[in-house]
């Protein structure tokens, strides 16, 4: 079998860990670096004895390129704080891990002519002014909301990355990552589905904020990672959709949750996050064309998984 050395920024955090495990059960060489900003030295806890796994604590937006004398057949980018909580705490450096990060992860890839990946997200599409959002759609982004950070980070991080594609022909992968959930998520992490089972956990009333009648979109972490794997194996570089096309309000969600804790916990209703989107609904029709791809596990079924993950903690 021929090994690929793959570089994962990000890699300890709770997508790029899950990345970090595939490849390594693989048998593929992985770089992992991650400044621990907003994740855990223990996601990748379990990789550190493995002679094929190399884990870097650095931020990369401070990394000399020239540092990483090595040649990669894959470059992906997966570094950046992706909560609410964590994006409006750390703001510039959300901004800068999306923008000097992504350019110095792409001049890594563009050295060793690496097929690179970036990761990027649901929120480009912004508050959407249309009920499924396709790659086609521009999105309705509030460019100086307290969200600006995060959207705007990965906006600009998009737009790097085509530029790169068109003047130096580097072989680069967008994703757009729609909610996304699955063991390893911190439970103080501020989204929707570990504040339930938080809460959950501790008997306590489930946070809804605004009237619970925004809709989201949840895929399973494995569902996501097959989807990944399968667009770094394919010939298309603009961007792609990932996630579960099944369409939830927070209330349905909180609902459910409840039912598998065979709780009443009830909930409490806070005001409305700024600029929070109405709408949150993937079109994964271009994902089940090049990809042959769609989510297999449902909702209910993952929520299970990663509860018991939790329990079991």
């Amino acid at each position: 079998m021929n090994k690929k050395k793959i570089l994962i920024s990000g890699g300890s955090g709770f997508i790029g860990s899950h990345l970090c495990d595939f490849f390594v059960k693989n048998g593929d060489i992985v770089w992992c670096i991650d400044n621990l900003i907003t994740s855990k030295r223990k996601n990748v806890e379990n990789l550190l004895k493995e002679k094929n796994f190399i884990f870097i604590e650095k931020d990369i937006t401070y990394l000399n390129e020239d540092e990483i004398d090595e040649k990669f057949d894959y470059v992906l980018h997966f570094a950046s704080p992706a909560s609410p909580c964590d994006y409006l705490k750390y703001p510039i450096e959300t901004l800068r891990v999306n923008s000097i990060g992504t350019e110095k992860m792409l001049n890594i890839a563009l050295k060793s002519k690496s097929t690179f990946l970036f990761s990027s997200t649901s929120e480009v599409y912004g508050d959407p002014l249309i009920p499924v959002q396709n790659e086609e759609y521009w999105g309705n982004v509030n460019p100086i909301g307290l969200r600006s950070v995060y959207d705007e980070g990965k906006r600009y991080g998009e737009a790097m990355v085509m530029a790169y594609h068109r003047k130096y022909k580097l072989n680069t992968k967008i994703i757009r990552i729609f909610n996304t959930y699955g063991p390893r998520m911190r439970l103080n992490d501020g989204r929707v589905i570990p504040n339930f089972i938080y809460n959950a956990l501790n008997n306590q009333p489930l946070p809804i904020y605004g009237d619970g009648k925004q809709t989201r979109s949840f895929c399973y972490i494995d569902d996501l990672i097959e989807g990944i794997i399968k667009v770094l194996e394919i010939d298309y570089n603009l961007p792609i959709n990932l996630g579960n096309p099944e369409e939830f309000t927070i209330i349905e969600l909180a609902e459910k949750i409840e039912k598998i804790f065979e709780k009443k916990l009830g909930f409490k209703f806070l005001p409305p996050m700024p600029d929070d989107p109405r709408k949150r609904r993937p079109d994964i029709t271009l994902a089940k064309k090049l990809l042959n791809w769609e989510p297999k596990i449902n909702l209910e079924n993952g929520l299970k998984k990663t509860i018991s993950y939790y329990l079991s903690c």
